[in-house]
């Protein structure tokens, strides 16, 4: 009979240090953040609407390539092709097929990446965005290989 009543005082007593130790967890876990139910500011319309009008700008100048999930998906291709994560890129690649996106503008988007050479992180990003809005630009004049393609063809 004792061996039994120790058993449940050791159970009732490991329950209440289970507890206790749960308690602290809980109240840490717990914040009272504002609900993000409310109505988004009128700042964030703002960039809403922006982005709204940026992709049916985008879906009329380029037919399907210029979807919302064509551009999203296509411009992380050409993302990873550019920092030889290829992995990645033909998962993304796969995704971008299955949406009936068009595979012709990866190619010259990333071909128009190659081309204007971006060296630092932060300009890659634009640079991808505005590759694939507008593929067929030139790069600028201002960088070496486009004073190198001048230079042989003045020697002559």
């Amino acid at each position: 009979m004792r061996l039994a009543s120790l058993r449940i005082g050791g159970a009732a007593l490991i329950g209440v240090a289970v507890a206790i130790a749960g308690s602290p967890l809980r109240a840490q876990g717990v914040e009272s953040k504002p609900s993000d139910q409310r109505a988004p500011a009128p700042d964030n319309r703002k960039d809403a609407n922006k982005k709204v009008d940026e992709y049916a700008e985008a879906e009329r100048r380029l037919g399907p390539a210029g979807n919302p999930e064509c551009m999203w998906l296509g411009q992380r291709v050409v993302s990873r092709l550019w920092n030889d994560d290829l992995d990645q890129a033909f998962r993304h690649l796969d995704l971008y097929d299955r949406f009936s996106c068009p595979s012709g503008h990866i190619q010259t988007s990333f071909r128009c990446l190659v081309r204007k050479d971006p060296k630092a992180a932060d300009v890659l990003n634009a640079q991808i965005k505005d590759c694939w809005l507008n593929p067929d630009t030139e790069p600028l004049p201002s960088q070496p290989a486009a004073a190198a393609a001048t230079t042989p063809a003045q020697a002559e």
